[in-house]
């Protein structure tokens, strides 16, 4: 079994990392640099930074927010939010970042998914999956889920693999800050669509979550934010976790 990947996210709203339920109810986590390098510490295996009202705002990703958090990291760093053009993407990476994160404009125009794939190259490009139950299947949504797409997300997942992403940022809405757990039928339900990875998001409130999302989810990676924020669960402990559970993981920290 191959190696499996835990990721700290740091949602940022205005240059302060926050953390909600559902995408509301935002609350103050910190700052991103010193966040960054205290979960780089931890044994993270990368870190996500999504400027998390970047689309909603019309605006682009706070650039000198990226230098400082990436001058802090020696793990793979991941940041979108406010990606609508190769240009933006450009300036994300001359900032320090190794990949970025599409969602809403990839949505509005799947062909930018392939423009940054070519000039970049497929393993920097991530497509962000925000997904909402909708019936018996999940639609993806936009502008940091404000916006109903008329995309359903396992296709949507497929098309931009198809389309030259090189990995899946999948985000349960409805877990989202819960601490209930990842939705493992909408992670396996991707997983087993693509071939690319798929990042599981959205929900994780113990080990034991991580441990399923794995398991049942089938998913490559699990990415967290609150329980990493807030002290509720120590990386380091978390993977120890993982491992007495035959969960691959990269070690040591």
């Amino acid at each position: 079994m191959l190696t499996k990947r835990i990721i700290a996210c740091l949602d940022v709203d205005a240059g302060r990392v926050v953390k909600g339920t559902q995408f509301l109810n935002l609350r103050d986590a910190g700052d991103p640099a010193e966040l960054a390098a205290a979960h780089s510490a931890a044994g993270a295996d990368e870190l996500v930074l999504l400027d998390i009202t970047a689309t909603h705002e019309r605006r682009a990703t706070l650039l000198e927010t990226v230098r400082r958090t990436a001058l802090e990291l020696f793990v793979p760093f991941t940041v979108g939010g406010g990606v609508r053009t190769l240009e933006d993407a450009g300036a994300i990476f001359d900032a320090g970042a190794d990949k970025i994160s599409i969602n809403s404009a990839a949505i509005a125009d799947s062909s930018l998914i392939t423009c940054i794939a070519q000039r970049f190259g497929s393993q920097a490009v991530i497509v962000a999956i925000d997904a909402k139950r909708n019936g018996n299947g999940f639609q993806a949504w936009t502008s940091g889920g404000r916006v109903r797409s008329e995309k359903d997300a396992v296709l949507w997942a497929k098309e931009a693999e198809d389309r030259g992403a090189g990995e899946i940022l999948l985000t349960s809405m409805d877990r989202d800050g819960t601490g209930a757990g990842f939705d493992c039928e909408l992670t396996r339900a991707i997983s087993q669509t693509v071939r690319i990875p798929v990042i599981a998001s959205g929900g994780a409130g113990s080990a034991e979550d991580f441990v399923h999302v794995f398991r049942e989810g089938a998913a490559d990676a699990a990415l967290a934010a609150s329980i990493f924020h807030f002290g509720l669960s120590s990386i380091s402990d978390l993977k120890r976790h993982l491992l007495v559970a035959g969960i691959p993981m990269r070690f040591p920290c």
